[in-house]
């Protein structure tokens, strides 16, 4: 059974009541591939997620953007997976650069947060990814390692998982990885698992590219044999995504 392609739409902090329900309605009449073939999911803010879930086509599915480390309580402005469970949101992204950089979430607090989340029945979108300064060190392996680590560390079971390799330097910049270079970190990436997890994770877990995807070049990236999808910032917002979205006939072709 091959990986099923996988493009996830991170809309970050971005939209208005009117704007959602227009791209909404311009995805809801796109023609794109089976749910076989591809599995879509949409990240919008929290304050839409109702929205979306309750207008958006039935074979899209709905993710929150972060989530909470532990049970709700005295959290001032969080989110917990158990909220999102209650709101029947199946997926949730985690660790996302921005929130690393910005919000000093280090790996070992993504890992509890992954962890934590798998255990209230959410599915996953964890993120990893470089800096320019650590790509341009030679240390992009070493740093993606360590982050998947921490994650590795704290679950057991990775059915439920999505990686999302997201080179910091090309998110939001306009610059790509080339589909080498992103072929090259995906296929570290799965050896990595295949050495310190197992062999069938290694092989079962999707691997996704962001960073700069597009409606040009997602036909490109989707050919590497160990990209498994894209987690779209930008685009998402755009018709385009639903270009990107059929990328994944690359694979089923």
């Amino acid at each position: 059974m091959g990986r099923k392609f996988f493009v996830g739409g991170n809309w970050k902090c971005n939209g208005t009541i009117e704007e959602v329900k227009k791209i909404i309605s311009i995805l809801n009449a796109g023609e794109v591939p089976s749910s076989d073939v591809v599995e879509v999911v949409l990240s919008p803010p929290f304050v839409f997620l109702p929205l979306v879930k309750s207008e958006l086509r039935p074979d899209f599915h709905v993710a929150a953007q972060n989530c909470w480390v532990k049970k709700g309580g005295a959290y001032t402005g969080e989110i917990s997976a158990e909220m999102l469970v209650n709101l029947d949101i199946p997926w949730v992204i985690i660790g996302h650069s921005e929130r690393r950089a910005l919000l000093g979430e280090t790996n070992e607090f993504v890992g509890e947060k992954v962890a934590y989340a798998l255990s209230k029945g959410l599915k996953v979108i964890a993120c990893v990814g470089e800096t320019l300064e650590q790509r341009e060190a030679g240390s992009t392996m070493e740093v993606v390692a360590a982050q998947t680590k921490a994650i590795a560390d704290k679950i057991s079971d990775w059915s439920n998982v999505v990686i999302a390799y997201e080179p910091v330097w090309a998110i939001g910049t306009g610059k790509v990885a080339t589909p080498a270079q992103a072929q090259e970190v995906h296929a570290a990436l799965r050896g990595w698992l295949s050495s310190n997890v197992s062999a069938e994770v290694a092989e079962s877990t999707r691997i996704l590219y962001g960073g700069s995807v597009n409606g040009a070049n997602s036909k490109e990236l989707a050919a590497q044999p160990d990209v498994d999808g894209f987690l779209v910032g930008g685009a998402s917002l755009k018709p385009e995504f639903i270009d990107i979205i059929k990328a994944a006939t690359v694979k089923s072709a």
